[in-house]
């Protein structure tokens, strides 16, 4: 087991780990990540966009063959007003007419295979989007924690944009400049001689390669770019969700500085990468004028022999000019496609980070028949050299209540944790009903545990929407019902917009106690087998608490409940108190018990207590000024006492 979570944890390699080393051993594999997408572009499931991608192709021949008659067209006209073969009006301006259409229908061809394309291409954004978004829920907690949220949603946002960049760009231009390349490079030798074609053959080639080599070169500059990119995003994001704690310091400057430096970082980059642009533009330029140049004195010459006409000259031009134009989108092409895959790169390198936690070939359902949960001697460690818990066992019998309680750090929440199978042990055993959960599907595990846990964040929407989470179909009576029982139905009616006041980003609109209420209703409506309270009321004052412990109570009753407590009053009525410290049980116990062996949880119990005695002191001086400070001392206790309240 213990090789098993080290191996667990090494495919859990951080995304910025995983993401360097891919970036040195990452080539430009144009025709692989083509392959990647092919199933994108010709969806099994889906024959009517198969049926759009045929039409998309049937378009963009037609509209190549009508731009490769464009120049004859215009050849002929121009020969027709020449001096020797001037032909009459009607024929000048049927070819003239024919010339327009020509050029109408070239377009019409293009935007109406774009049009009938345009599903296909959302279809596959939405699908690989989709894709990103329930493989990041898929993947541990430990991932979570670590993540960056600001430069997570950044490389998603820029990952999703490039696929409808990829797939556009390489249907429908590489494809038809190529076909147009192959259409042109034939019609000059057959039409005119050798020479013509292969000035325009070595035309494109030197293009290309110039277009390939700077391209690549330039790589380096739009990784660097998008580093910075991400960066700023990250401390801008991280910052703004922090907006209290940066107002409570006052270090709004420091922030800025911060957000300031990462942009003087972006807009280095962002210089060389469009200064490397003008580099490549130039070039470019240079090299089609050359190729143009030769060709026209190519024309010239043919022209002097006798063996061309004025027309030709013009065809040959014309041609040229028009493979110019996807020629020149070639050159941007390339350069869309190598920057769809670098901005695409860090979000496929979130797909290739292995889920921690799976389902087991053959992992089953569980079924709930009392709820009994039993540890038995689980060892866990979040890191190999920092054992969390060493051999915790207990049990917690079906319908009773069991609370855990220690001082901060000994492993209260990591117990929470491992129950939902938010991590594996390295060693024992967890079971529900005698069924171990590491042989069950999460989904079924993970319904029949409700939750209140400790930092309880909402998301930024209405109340009724917030408590319905619980129970996605539930109906607004059941919610109703489940805040009335968490008591904030009162403070809910009193709210502007009531069931439907907004929340704020992560509920902060409410306050602590308000958004604890709201999770315990949360937790009500979701009505499991078994309950877990993660300190589920340490938001709340004293008269709201006792409130609340008697809802807990009403809706513990025969169920199941894990109590993970700092306050020990709210546990005195549990069935058994485990005491844990450093990752082991040290007492364990009904709440008169422990009292009574004037141990750990003895020790705990008095000092809560003065602390509140100490809090009661306060409150009669504030309320009474002629309290005397004698008053306010604590005294210490003598012994520990039997009982509690």
């Amino acid at each position: 087991m213990t090789s098993d979570m080290a191996r667990n944890r090494a495919d859990t390699t951080s995304a910025s780990a995983l993401a360097r080393r891919l970036d040195a051993e990452r080539a430009f594999d144009y025709w692989g990540t083509l392959k990647t997408f092919l199933p994108y572009l010709w969806p099994r499931d889906r024959p009517e966009l198969r049926v759009r991608v045929g039409l998309a192709l049937v378009a963009l021949l037609v509209a190549k063959i009508v731009t490769v008659c464009v120049p004859f067209l215009y050849a002929w006209a121009v020969d027709a007003l020449s001096p020797g073969t001037l032909q009459t009006i009607g024929v000048v301006l049927s070819l003239i007419v024919a010339y327009g259409v020509a050029r109408i229908l070239m377009q019409a061809f293009a935007q109406l295979r774009d049009a009938i394309f345009a599903k296909v291409a959302f279809h596959a954004v939405q699908q690989i989007a989709g894709r990103t978004f329930r493989h990041l829920h898929a993947l541990s907690l430990r991932f979570h924690l670590e993540r960056r949220t600001g430069g997570l949603q950044r490389v998603i946002d820029r990952g999703t944009k490039a696929v409808d960049s990829l797939l556009t760009w390489t249907l429908f231009s590489i494809a038809p400049t190529a076909i147009e390349l192959v259409l042109v490079a034939g019609i000059l030798y057959w039409q005119f001689n050798i020479w013509f074609a292969l000035i325009t053959v070595v035309t494109v080639g030197l293009y290309f390669w110039f277009t390939v080599l700077v391209t690549n070169w330039r790589v380096k500059y739009r990784r660097e770019m998008n580093d910075s990119d991400t960066e700023a995003n990250t401390k801008a994001v991280d910052s703004l969700l922090n907006f209290e704690t940066v107002k409570y310091f006052n270090n709004e400057a420091h922030e800025a500085n911060r957000f300031d430096k990462a942009m003087e970082n972006y807009a280095r980059a962002s210089v060389k990468t469009q200064t490397s642009l003008s580099l490549l533009n130039t070039g470019q330029a240079a090299i089609m004028a050359v190729g143009l140049v030769g060709v026209m004195a190519l024309a010239a010459s043919e022209i002097m022999a006798g063996r061309m006409t004025i027309g030709g000259l013009v065809a040959v031009n014309a041609f040229l000019a028009q493979l110019y134009v996807p020629l020149n989108l070639l050159g941007t092409v390339y350069r869309e496609i190598q920057q769809a895959l670098i901005d695409m790169e860090k979000m496929f390198d979130h797909l290739q980070l292995s889920p921690e936690i799976e389902d087991r070939p053959g992992a089953k359902p569980l079924e709930v028949t009392g709820g009994e949960i039993r540890f038995e001697n689980v060892v866990f460690a979040y890191d190999a050299d920092r054992t969390i818990l060493h051999g915790i066992s207990f049990t917690v019998p079906a319908g009773k209540t069991v609370a855990i309680v220690g001082p901060s750090g000994a492993g209260k929440s990591t117990i929470s944790r491992i129950l939902y199978r938010f991590y594996e042990v390295e060693s024992g055993r967890v079971l529900i009903d005698g069924q171990d959960i590491a042989g069950l599907t999460q989904k079924s595990l993970r319904a029949a545990i409700g939750i209140v846990p400790q930092d309880t964040v909402l998301f930024n929407d209405t109340i009724r929407y917030n408590i319905r989470y619980g129970r996605i179909e539930a109906s607004d009576a059941e919610v109703e019902t489940a805040a009335r029982m968490a008591q904030i139905e009162q403070f809910i009616r009193t709210a502007p917009k009531g069931f439907e006041t907004m929340v704020g980003e992560r509920g902060l609109k409410l306050s602590g106690g308000e958004k604890q209420r709201v999770a315990i209703a949360r937790t009500i409506l979701k009505n499991p087998p078994i309950l877990m309270l993660d300190e589920a009321t340490s938001a709340l004052d004293t008269h709201t608490e006792r409130e609340i412990q008697q809802s807990l109570r009403e809706i513990s009753r025969d169920r199941t409940s894990l109590v993970i407590a700092h306050r020990l009053s709210t546990v005195v009525d549990a069935d058994e108190i485990l005491v844990l410290d450093k990752g082991r049980i040290v007492e364990r116990g009904r709440h008169e018990e422990l009292l009574r062996k004037g141990g750990a949880y003895a020790a705990m119990w008095n000092r809560q207590k003065e602390a509140a005695e100490a809090r009661d002191r306060l409150m009669a001086v504030e309320n009474d000024p002629a309290v005397s400070p004698e008053a306010l001392r604590v005294r210490p206790q003598s012994a520990p006492p039997v009982a509690a309240d």
